[in-house]
């Protein structure tokens, strides 16, 4: 069954689960406290925000995605496949972009793409489903499946904050790989989407600055994790790793 992080409520009781689930977790969660739910518009706008945003500043992405969504009234799939290219780029957007926003508006369009569905499928399927279009990478299905759409099972793999965090609280020799980070999350199923709030609220106690999401191939835009942090001692904590199949030691 597919869990939803649609309020507060919710990740707080998906994470309360993964603290009884999973012991290791507990020591993190005495230093980050219970982390803020973010969430973000779903749908093509929610899509084409996330697009917008790949590998610039936050500024910069803001400022774009401003004039682009108030260019079109509405905003939806048809009035950016319809879109001239040209319209496009004086409103800040690159080729590779304008090819990826459109490609996703056709495949809407053509009913080969449907977005609304994903909530609940497996993660790892709507993973799939996502990175199989043109200029949709693992970072940007990452944060849709999570923050869009409030899967509680998407797993930010490539994301280098969680990395971090997993590779300190689990006491692992060096930080963890995405192919790596796959078997470390199976303890967490079907909570992983809850479980990677966690991890960036410690990487963030731990480091004193914000975690950032950053994919395989993709630059980070600074990032939705503005977690709540409880204001504690920035020491980590040490975890005994667990022994269980498929977590590294």
């Amino acid at each position: 069954m597919t869990v939803h992080l649609e309020t507060q409520a919710d990740l707080e009781d998906a994470i309360h689960t993964l603290l009884k689930q999973d012991p290791r977790l507990r020591p993190v969660f005495e230093i980050t406290g219970m982390p803020a739910l973010r969430r973000r518009e779903a749908g093509f706008a929610g899509l084409a925000h996330i697009i917008t945003g790949q590998q610039l500043s936050t500024a910069s992405a803001g400022a774009i995605w401003a004039r682009l969504s108030a260019a079109f009234d509405p905003f939806d799939h048809e009035s950016l496949r319809k879109a001239r290219a040209d319209r496009l780029g004086r409103l800040g957007l690159s080729a590779a972009k304008i090819k990826t926003l459109k490609n996703v508006a056709r495949a809407l369009a053509e009913e080969k793409l449907n977005l609304d569905v994903l909530s609940n499928e497996d993660a790892d399927v709507a993973h799939s489903t996502l990175t199989a279009l043109h200029g949709i990478g693992p970072w940007t299905a990452d944060v849709y499946l999570l923050f869009c759409l409030g899967h509680g099972d998407a797993w930010p793999a490539g994301d280098l904050a969680v990395q971090e965090a997993i590779k300190i609280g689990l006491g692992l020799k060096t930080r963890p790989t995405p192919k790596e980070m796959a078997p470390l999350a199976e303890p967490w199923r079907p909570l992983r989407g809850a479980a990677a709030h966690i991890w960036w609220s410690y990487y963030r106690a731990l480091k004193k600055r914000e975690g950032i999401i950053i994919g395989n191939g993709e630059k980070t835009n600074s990032v939705l994790n503005k977690s709540r942090v409880a204001k504690r001692s920035s020491a980590a904590a040490k975890i005994r790793p667990s022994k269980k199949p498929g977590v590294r030691t």
